[in-house]
């Protein structure tokens, strides 16, 4: 089998909240530690470096921030060796917005891209449905640390 195009994570989900709301969900990790990670050093900003944590994994990372269009674009660098991920939000009628994710630039030969890009794809629609929750309902459905639990054989 040959890849004709880079693999690509991509995941996407009607939020019905304002494109405000849902663009602050994302740069404000005291909103985003609702639905994804356990502790984020500061709010995402266009040059900044951010240390993401899940700590019921014992997992972190760096983020690099290299655009912010409020309300419209995050464009952000993160993992080892570093992928691209491209947030785009959509304002909707009747106050609700799409929320678009884009994951690529992985690394390794083309089967190991293939399978990153689909765990990439599983890990951002849990995010979406758990942002989704949070926002919508004020939920909290612990999707992230319920994907990989402890016990679990072969994890």
């Amino acid at each position: 089998m040959e890849i004709h195009e880079t693999p690509t994570a991509e995941a996407g989900m009607l939020i019905r909240r304002p494109v405000a709301d849902v663009f602050e969900a994302i740069v404000d990790p005291a909103i985003t530690t609702k639905f994804w990670f356990t502790h984020g050093s500061d709010r995402l900003d266009s040059g900044k470096e951010i240390h993401w944590e899940w700590r019921m994994y014992g997992v972190s990372t760096t983020v690099t921030v290299s655009e912010i269009v409020p309300n419209e674009k995050i464009v952000m660098q993160w993992s080892d060796p570093p992928t691209t991920v491209v947030w785009t939000l959509t304002e909707m009628p009747g106050g609700t917005t799409f929320l678009e994710v884009r994951n690529f630039g992985f690394a390794g030969s083309p089967d190991e891209q293939v399978k990153q890009a689909i765990d990439s794809t599983g890990g951002f629609a849990l995010v979406l449905a758990g942002a989704k929750a949070w926002l919508e309902q004020g939920l909290t459905l612990g999707l992230t640390g319920d994907r990989h639990p402890k016990g679990l054989p072969g994890h």
